[in-house]
């Protein structure tokens, strides 16, 4: 079985790409596994530049094939905002019920709800250059929390053609259409391609 380092500590991220990548041949190891406790730089003003940077930290100290996410929820009548700067919206601290309560803030009275959630997968394999994966998912942001499930956003977010949001879906329902799951599903086919 290939091994292959996911870059990041958030739990619910490496919990849903494994169940993704189950049975693909391909073992996702996380961070810990690797016994890497770094403070990962995210300092890029774009998504993929963060997603390149986390990437290229674990496999130049840790020599290790990886691959890193980074994720934004750009919002229009914010001007694209959150976007690069989702995780920590709300300033440092990274606390998902202050970043949602803050955007539910600033969307008060705001009628254009429009949004969408874009993750870039950047994956560093031996010597070869970085490829790119992408995924989107258009939607809404509702008025108000709904849901116990998923993580950050997910409570206020309504993808396209649902009547719930992300947090009101089970995880294998949210996996098939979701940014992280789309963007996740082209770097399966991608490694899948590379094993035949």
């Amino acid at each position: 079985m290939k091994q292959i380092v996911f870059a990041t500590n958030n739990a619910h991220k490496l919990k849903e790409v494994r169940e993704i990548l189950e049975g693909t041949g391909i073992e996702v190891l996380s961070l810990g596994d690797i016994n890497c406790h770094d403070d990962i730089p995210e300092t890029s003003d774009t998504l993929q530049g963060n997603a390149l940077q986390k990437a290229c930290w674990v496999k130049e100290r840790y020599g290790y094939d990886c691959f890193a996410d980074d994720t934004g929820l750009e919002v229009d009548a914010l001007g694209g905002a959150p976007g690069v700067y989702s995780a920590r919206y709300a300033g440092p601290g990274h606390d998902s019920a202050a970043n949602v309560a803050l955007l539910l803030e600033n969307m008060s009275g705001e009628d254009n709800r429009k949004a969408r959630f874009r993750t870039v997968i950047a994956l560093l394999r031996g010597d070869l250059a970085p490829v790119c994966f992408n995924g989107v998912v258009e939607g809404e942001i509702a008025r108000e929390l709904h849901g116990e499930n998923g993580f950050g956003y997910d409570p206020v977010f309504r993808p396209e053609g649902a009547d719930v949001t992300f947090a009101e879906m089970t995880d294998e329902d949210k996996n098939s259409i979701s940014h992280r799951g789309r963007a996740v599903k082209l770097l399966a086919e991608y490694l899948g391609q590379l094993n035949d």
